[in-house]
This record gives structure tokens, C-alpha cells and sequence, in this order.
């Protein structure tokens, strides 16, 4: 039984704040993650075939997303087979509990894996997990659970419940609901060709596959346990625990929410209970305020920022990284995450520019990886890819940068480290130091270039969200897996807030 207590101070000694090894850059052991990988190759992000499998993504930007259409169809669905239409989950968990959120899993490789040893440490004594966005890449199909579902999590003993994201949606969620929800397949609908957008996107639109039940079936059994299987009422529910609520939204492709699902977290709000919201999108990432729309006017930050509802936080996925945003809202304090980097590529950190959205100062803004993490990562992967070693900036030299280009103290200690020209250029070709007439290279080297830059040896930077719960303080506490054994021993904790509750 692991004390969460004992293990978070020798979590908080160990980070990447605190020393560069804790980052992984002095990796003298590969984890036991490598032992749980399947044999067989997963998908690659620089195959035109993921891409274009993946292009619901972009008819949905072209054409509209039908997201809100096709899930009132599935939570119609639900409801006709007798499901609870107020999409109630009880949780007998007692007034002190503990729970795992995990963002962006499903990639299926070793940056899935590497996030396994660690996530099984901590979570050892945890009454369930989370999953915030993106179950299965790079299509969410249902015949691709075994290896980045099942597999991974067959010894995480409690259940797992789920949010899906964009790329659980390119397969009209239909491997979502029949894994998470047990929903059998929605009735095709054949609306002809029409001379409209919608009509252009339903032409070119990539159609669920059919699920291979046999092979469902033998990939539930990696998670055949009866404390294992769970089934969930819809693509988005609440959670009730005797001192706090927890309410998951689907914010399908786009990232707008259809008029029921607006209608039925209004009213969930209403409870007096403390909440947590768990979307598949962020509500704060970078340096930007992205709200989910909701149908019928306003966004989901005017739910959660109304003092009737008391949210104390609100944790989103799809971005591959994490961060922490502290809003003052009035008196109160809102705690708004990103917790996407639990399995895919990591999108930089080093493009984001000092923060002060929402009021926020820089120096109490947290993310994962540090910056300087960041940039060197990313040098260290293209100087080897372009053969070209200049491009190369150590972690002491890429910290030295970001401090300069933030305009903030390194967040741990570092030599000082002179800034040449040529790491000026270094960092500007990846996005970390500004260009010459202002040129964007920073937001297509987050937009694109990362998509690009899938890599399975460490460090990886991922990272899970452990979260315990009193009748008095909800803590949330940010673990990093980089894929080395001595973080696999003791996974260190990258940062933690206490959040009261009373």
C-alpha cells in the first residue's frame, strides 16, 4: 500500500524543478514500461494514411461539426434502453477518496506505456480513474481498445470511466459507447447528396467501422475483473460523492456543446455540492481563453465561473502537456488544468509566451514540461533528424533562453549560460525565440510541427493527475513518467495545489 503522503514529498525532491535528472536527461535505465509493449507496430503520425483517416477533423472546421446532431442521437439512444436520463453515476467512495485523471492516452506505443508504472504506484489505493479526451488515436475505433486500452490498464484494479475527445469522435463515438456506455451501434441514416455544406462534408465524411465483437471481446478480458468492469451512462455524466460532484462534458470534434447537453449541466450545476469539471477540451491553455460554445448563447466558463454553482476546478484534455491556470473570479480562486499528456506526443511548452491571460502573473502559472525541457527536447530530436548539430541546445542553454524570452527566474538552478547568436537562431527555427518580423513560426511549431515529432525513447514528459478528497480540501497533485527507471522507483511530482472545500 503506497502512503501518498511519503511519496509525494520524495515526489516533490525528485521533479524536473528541482534538478535535471529529475527531468530524465541523465536517463541510466530505460523503465520496465518497455516489458509491457506490444509486439506489433502502432500507427504512425507521418503516414498519409492517419492523416487522411483523420480528416473529420478538418470537414468538421470546412463544413460544421455534427457532432451536436449524432450524440443527441446517442443519449436519445441511451434513454430509450432505460438509462437514468439525469446521467447519475453514485460513487459508494465514502467522505475520503482518491481518484487518477489521465488525458490523451490512447496512442498505443511507448509514450503510452511509459505512463504505466507510476500511474500503478500511485494509484495503487484510488476508487476509480478518468479519462479526459481521447481514448483511441488516431480514429477512436472500437477495434483498436486491446493494445491502447485494455492492455495498458490491466492491472489498474479499479474502474475507468471516460470523456471522449476529437479522435473518439472521427468514428461517430461508436467505439466510445460500445466500450464505455455497452450502446449497441446507432441505425445508419442515408440522407442522399445534397448541394450544401452538409452535403459535401456527409460525401467525404469517414464512416464508423463495424466492430469486430469477437475481438472485443478478447480484449476485455486484460480488464475482466468484477472491480474492473463499470458501465457509464453517456458520453457525459456526473459522478456523485457524498462531498463532491464531478461532471464530465463532451465537447465533441470542435469543441461546442449541443443544447441538451447545455440544458443538462445547467441543471447538474444547481447542486450546492463542490464540483469539478472534467471536459475534453481545456477552458484556459497557453495564453488564450477557449470556452466551449454553448448552444443557445454563452459559454461553459459562465457555468463554471457563477458562485451558485461552485466549481473549485476544471480540468481539460487534448492538449498534450499540462498546465495550471489560478483565475481569481471575484473572491474566489478557480483552478483551471490542462492534463493531456498522459500517452500522446507532447505538444511544446516552449511556444508559450509569458502568461497573463485572466489576470494571471507569470510566476503563478505552472506547466509541464518546464519550458527549457521543452526547447531542448525538441533541438535535441531535430539536430539528430536534420543532421544538423548546431540546432542543438542543452537543457542549461534552453533555460537560459526562456528565462530571457519570459522575462522570469529559471525554475531551478541553473549555471549562467551566455545567449549567442547562435542559439538565438536555434531557438527561433523551433519556435522558441521570436523571428524577424514577427513571422508565426511559434504557433505552427505548436499547431504542427509536434504532430510531426512523435518519438518512443526517453525522456517522454508525460504526466497523470493524482486527486484526494476530504470533507475540507480536494489536492491535486501533477506526477510526471518519463520513461526512466528512477522515475518508474519514484515518480516525481511536478505540482501540487490544495484547493479548500469548505
Amino acid at each position: 500500500m503506497v502512503d501518498i503522503g511519503q511519496a509525494a514529498e520524495r515526489g516533490r525532491e525528485a521533479s524536473s524543478r528541482v534538478s535535471k535528472e529529475g527531468a530524465g536527461w541523465s536517463c541510466a535505465q530505460t523503465g520496465t514500461f518497455k516489458d509491457l509493449l506490444p509486439s506489433k507496430e502502432t500507427f504512425s503520425w507521418l503516414n498519409p494514411r492517419t492523416i487522411w483517416r483523420s480528416r473529420n477533423e478538418v470537414l468538421a472546421i470546412l463544413f460544421g461539426d455534427p457532432s451536436g446532431q449524432v450524440r443527441a442521437r446517442w443519449v436519445g439512444s441511451q434513454r430509450d434502453r432505460g438509462v437514468d436520463p439525469s446521467f447519475r453515476i453514485p460513487m459508494d467512495v465514502g467522505p475520503e477518496f482518491s481518484f487518477l485523471v489521465l488525458g490523451d492516452t490512447g496512442e498505443g506505443d511507448a509514450s503510452q506505456y511509459a505512463v504505466v508504472p507510476g500511474m500503478l504506484k500511485i494509484g495503487e489505493d484510488t476508487a476509480f480513474a478518468v479519462v479526459a479526451s481521447d481514448v483511441i488515436y488516431p480514429t477512436g475505433s472500437g477495434n483498436e481498445y486491446e493494445d491502447k486500452f485494455f492492455r495498458p490498464y490491466q492491472d489498474y484494479r479499479a474502474p475507468i470511466y471516460a470523456i471522449p475527445g476529437n479522435h473518439d469522435w472521427y468514428d461517430g463515438l461508436g467505439g466510445f459507447m460500445r466500450v464505455f456506455c455497452d450502446a449497441p451501434a446507432l441505425a445508419a441514416e442515408n440522407e442522399g447528396f445534397k448541394l450544401s455544406p452538409s452535403g459535401l462534408r456527409g460525401l467525404l465524411w469517414r464512416k464508423p467501422e463495424k466492430i469486430d465483437e469477437a475481438r472485443l471481446a478478447r480484449a476485455r478480458e486484460w480488464r475482466a475483473r468484477p472491480e474492473q468492469r463499470v458501465v457509464q451512462p453517456a458520453p457525459y455524466w456526473a459522478m456523485e460523492t457524498p462531498g463532491l460532484l464531478i461532471v464530465g462534458v463532451d465537447t465533441g470534434i470542435r469543441g461546442d456543446i449541443d443544447r441538451e447537453q447545455a440544458e443538462w449541466l445547467r441543471t447538474v450545476s444547481r447542486d450546492p455540492r463542490p464540483k469539478v469539471l472534467i471536459t475534453g477540451k481545456p477552458i484556459y491553455t497557453r495564453n488564450d481563453h477557449k470556452p466551449s460554445k454553448l448552444a443557445g448563447g454563452g459559454t461553459i466558463d459562465d457555468i463554471v465561473t457563477d458562485p451558485a454553482h461552485n466549481y473549485v476546478a476544471a480540468i481539460g484534455g487534448d492538449v498534450h502537456n499540462y498546465q495550471r491556470f489560478p483565475i481569481k473570479v471575484g473572491e474566489r480562486t478557480i483552478q483551471y488544468l490542462v492534463a493531456g499528456g498522459s500517452g500522446a506526443f507532447m505538444h511544446a511548452t516552449h511556444t508559450i509566451p509569458r502568461v497573463t491571460v485572466g489576470g494571471l502573473d507569470e510566476d503563478d502559472y505552472r506547466c509541464y514540461p518546464l519550458r527549457g525541457d521543452s526547447l531542448s527536447f525538441y533541438s535535441r530530436l531535430y539536430s539528430d533528424r536534420l543532421r544538423m548539430r548546431w540546432l542543438y541546445l542543452t537543457p542549461d542553454e534552453s533555460a537560459a533562453l526562456m528565462s530571457r524570452r519570459i522575462g522570469n527566474t529559471p525554475v531551478r538552478d541553473t549555471p549562467a549560460v551566455p545567449i549567442t547568436r547562435r542559439m538565438r537562431w536555434a531557438a527561433r527555427i523551433l519556435g522558441g525565440w521570436p523571428m524577424p518580423l514577427r513571422l508565426p513560426v511559434g504557433r505552427t511549431f505548436h499547431r504542427y510541427l509536434s504532430e510531426l515529432s512523435d518519438w518512443d525513447t526517453p525522456p517522454f514528459f508525460k504526466s497523470f493527475l493524482h486527486i484526494s478528497v476530504t470533507p475540507e480540501v480536494l489536492t491535486i497533485r501533477c506526477f510526471a513518467a518519463t520513461g526512466c527507471l528512477q522515475q518508474e522507483i519514484e515518480p516525481p511530482i511536478e505540482d501540487e495545489i490544495a484547493i479548500p472545500l469548505v
